[in-house]
């Protein structure tokens, strides 16, 4: 049997949410350990006394349940085996492989005393239809690949590795569990990563959208993984690839900013990149004009574009989105003025204005960092995060971080 890997972040959030009368829904990019996570649940419940029979748990990719497609067929077996009068666990997993499963899973609720757990490898399981039926009666558990946190629990490494060698293992390998296998073996790595990338674009994305060109897709997400941390649009966007065509082949193709958009929100709903707008930090507002984008996992992008270290500036700041988000922040770009704040991070009762840059060292670049943040008229917490490990810990009472430091640190 596989070693399962605790992630303790997500499996809190299940047994937090367990016997809550809620269907639990766990989404996330393909192999980033949503099967894993509901292995490591259906153990706990073993552990505290429930008993084999009255847990439930089918793998839905599995072929030994091609026969449930739809959903008249799925919700007759599992409730033949739905124990009389007790309370049961259902743990599906990639439940998107039978068709209206909501129908099924919403009468599994109101038939039997029963708490539902399920995994999906892309949006369209939270589609309008599954939205309306069980609106307000499900709970969306958001799973990512590993943190820089997790990465060093998944890996070994001798005692000699410094923080600063590990670190940069996580940027030029990212955090698919999956490569754990590989101990860092560049080709293999690679391999892994082309086979989860070629299943999302073809299965999650042109199979559900058959009119979908694979090769201005396929374009689109290269120059995505070529700007990240810089600020476009759909229609600059279409601009720029309508122009590649004109220069490669004498004619091209030109591409609508509404192609884009379209291309760019499937990405979305594979759960492959993120899209975040701007927000006016003294207009209190979100502007609806120009975003950028960040990519799932950097590994995905390295393994498109190859690992260039002199691109590190854009990667902590894509990994620091990531880690925001991981931390449960809403996060948008911050317009102050003329100027820009690389990230506004709000909660509730909670608010950071962020800058990442690799070096601090220069006098024009820590200026250039400092004062969009120096505009900002509000006292919440502001941080600088860069890779100096400096004795300078505070500007004017601007917190100066070291990354690494931030990344570990509990929250």
């Amino acid at each position: 049997m596989v070693e399962l890997i605790n992630r303790p972040k997500y499996l809190n959030q299940l047994i937090q949410n367990k016997d809550v009368d809620l269907v639990k829904i766990v989404t996330g990019i393909r192999r980033c350990g949503k099967s894993s996570l509901l292995d490591l649940f259906h153990q706990y419940l073993s552990d505290n006394g429930v008993a084999d029979s009255n847990i439930i748990h089918m793998n839905l990719e599995s072929l030994r349940y091609r026969n449930l497609s739809d959903y008249l067929a799925f919700y007759d077996y599992v409730s033949e085996r739905i124990p009389k009068g007790q309370k049961t666990y259902l743990i599906f997993d990639e439940l998107q492989a039978v068709e209206h499963w909501e129908k099924a899973v919403e009468s599994f609720r109101l038939d039997f005393d029963v708490d539902i757990y399920i995994t999906g490898s892309n949006a369209y399981l939270l589609s309008t239809e599954f939205s309306t039926l069980l609106s307000g009666r499900y709970v969306e558990i958001r799973m990512l690949p590993l943190s820089f946190q997790e990465f060093l629990t998944f890996y070994e490494f001798a005692p000699s590795v410094t923080a600063e060698e590990k670190f940069q293992r996580y940027l030029q390998f990212g955090g698919m569990p999956i490569l754990r296998e590989y101990h860092f073996n560049e080709a293999r790595s690679n391999q892994a990563l082309e086979g989860i990338y070629s299943t999302v674009v073809l299965r999650d994305i042109l199979q559900r959208n058959n009119q979908a060109d694979q090769g201005i897709l396929q374009k689109i997400v290269l120059f995505l993984c070529s700007n990240i941390g810089s600020i476009t649009s759909p229609n600059s966007i279409g601009n720029v690839l309508s122009n590649e065509g004109d220069i490669q082949n004498g004619k091209g193709k030109n591409i609508a900013g509404k192609t884009i958009d379209k291309y760019i929100s499937m990405l979305h709903s594979a759960f492959i990149f993120y899209s975040v707008g701007r927000y006016d930090v003294k207009g209190k507002q979100l502007l609806k004009t120009l975003g950028k984008n960040y990519i799932i996992d950097m590994g995905f992008r390295n393994m498109l574009l190859g690992y260039r270290d002199g691109d590190r500036g854009h990667i902590i700041e894509n990994i620091v989105f990531l880690e925001l988000i991981r931390r449960d922040y809403r996060v948008s770009i911050g317009k102050v003025g003329e100027t820009e704040v690389d990230f506004v991070a709000e909660k509730p009762n909670d608010k950071l204005y962020i800058q990442v840059t690799e070096s601090m060292l220069s006098p024009e670049t820590r200026e250039r960092e400092l004062r969009p943040l120096r505009l900002i008229p509000d006292n919440y917490e502001k941080i600088v995060l860069s890779m100096d490990r400096s004795y300078i810990n505070s500007y004017d009472g601007i917190k100066s971080l070291y990354l690494i430091d931030w990344l570990l640190c509990e929250t």
